[in-house]
């Protein structure tokens, strides 16, 4: 039994955290895509390990397979790559295709400012342009 309450608090944990991370870019994608191999190459690999992957952690969707319905507010795209910065449901910016790995960091950049930063008091303030 004290087995079954650990195990139960971990996914508790894992489920919170997931929920925290309120923001998520969107890789929409398709088999063959010649940028969006390119974008694996140069980008792909460490993403997750930078300030702007643990910010917004992407999440890959490709265009040729049902839509999931979780992203039912999202427009779709038929350009890949096209990435779509989403907070709580909701688009904050989009990005059509790949410009290369030194303008793909000052771009993401510039949608990542148009989400809520929380404060040291834990509240969220919008930064940038109101959206």
């Amino acid at each position: 039994m004290p087995l079954l309450v650990v195990f139960l608090a971990i996914l508790a944990g894992v489920a919170t955290a997931r929920s925290a991370t309120a923001a998520e870019l969107l890789m929409l994608e398709r088999p063959g895509c010649p940028w969006c191999k390119r974008f694996n190459e140069e980008i792909g690999p460490a993403y997750a390990k930078t300030d702007e992957g643990r910010r917004a952690p992407l999440r890959r969707v490709d265009v040729t397979r049902p839509w999931p319905a979780d992203l039912a507010a999202i427009a779709r795209e038929r350009l890949t790559p096209t990435f779509v910065l989403v907070e709580k449901g909701v688009e904050v910016g989009r990005l059509r295709g790949y410009p290369g790995d030194e303008f793909f960091w000052v771009l993401l950049a510039d949608m990542l400012a148009k989400l809520p930063q929380t404060t040291t008091s834990g509240v969220s303030e919008t930064q940038g342009q109101p959206r």
